[in-house]
């Protein structure tokens, strides 16, 4: 008999995409799979010892069309949405089973059945409940490489290869992009075209900024490039540009696009910069570079293959498939 997961998804796209990439996980001949979406109201601000197990802080239509309905699996994936999964569970009588990904607090925890905690994250929170793993789950597998292949492949035909994919990061919490991070990267990304050739991928992130993402463009402006900047009119080629590039350069403020790269399977050299990653940032990246799933852009060694492709979603499906 199937067993029914639950995805409680809401407007942020980074755990949206890790959940459904867990989902992508769980074969569909034993799950099946029901989004709900979820929205938010100012009382979703409130502490999680305040909300509780409840609805309090969401709208939630789609979840009580199900009463008495409840799922087998809750998967979960930031700390507003814990409370909405403590809820479902309440009210299957323990029956539901809660997988939550990141820190959900201490509050309520004996009622996660499994806590999925980055390994950059250790010491946060430790416990029978909880599980380590590297980096974050997404949504890159060979399927998905392989469509986006064949979508994209014939948009960079002319250009030389090999094709080097750089995937510009920007500012992050308490960390802007400074003109000399933005100067360093765009050297870094040089002097790797300069030891390799061929051409480059490029796209940007919200959070460049107009200052950082004119001084790397002008720094790579001889070279042969496919540029796509946040808000072009045209199609977002970045599943492209993961499934046709040789290499992947990526900057450390991401943890998704870090990870995204890294599930490639191809070689990925991460920039760090100076004094930009916050400490945890930081220990993120090490972890990679630690794992064996990418190198440092800085470091650059040329000869660097990955040891092993980074799917964190796997994990954390076989692990749900044991609860």
């Amino acid at each position: 008999m199937k067993k029914t997961v639950w995805l409680l998804v809401d407007n942020r796209q980074g755990s949206a995409g890790q959940i459904r990439g867990i989902a992508q996980q769980l074969s569909p001949q034993h799950y099946t799979i029901i989004e709900h979406q979820l929205t938010y109201n100012a009382l979703s601000a409130l502490p999680n010892w305040i909300r509780g197990s409840s609805l309090l802080g969401v709208s939630a239509p789609s979840l009580l069309e199900h009463q008495g309905d409840y799922p087998d699996i809750i998967l979960s994936g930031s700390r507003r949405s814990a409370p909405v999964a403590r809820w479902i569970k309440k009210h299957s009588h323990g029956r539901s089973k809660i997988v939550q990904l990141l820190y959900p607090g201490m509050f309520g925890r004996k009622d996660f059945d499994l806590i999925v905690i980055p390994e950059h994250d250790r010491g946060k929170i430790s416990g029978d409940n909880v599980r380590f793993v590297t980096g974050s789950p997404h949504r890159i597998t060979p399927t998905s490489l392989s469509a986006a292949r064949t979508q994209w492949q014939d948009s960079f035909a002319s250009l030389p290869r090999p094709l080097t994919a750089v995937i510009i990061g920007g500012k992050i919490k308490g960390k802007g992009f400074s003109a000399a991070d933005a100067l360093a990267f765009g050297q870094a990304i040089k002097h790797f075209h300069q030891a390799r050739g061929g051409s480059l991928l490029i796209t940007d992130s919200r959070r460049t900024g107009t200052e950082g993402e004119q001084i790397i463009l002008q720094q790579l402006s001889s070279i042969p490039a496919y540029t796509y900047l946040i808000g072009d009119n045209k199609p977002n080629p970045y599943m492209g540009y993961l499934a046709c590039a040789d290499y992947i350069l990526v900057s450390g403020d991401s943890v998704s696009m870090c990870c995204e790269a890294c599930g490639t399977g191809k070689p990925v050299y991460i920039f760090s910069g100076r004094d930009w990653l916050t400490p945890k940032h930081h220990r993120f990246v090490d972890s990679l570079l630690k794992g064996g799933y990418a190198a440092s852009l800085e470091a650059m060694p040329l000869d660097y293959q990955p040891q092993s492709t980074l799917n964190p979603a796997a994990e954390i499906a076989s692990a749900i498939s044991k609860l």
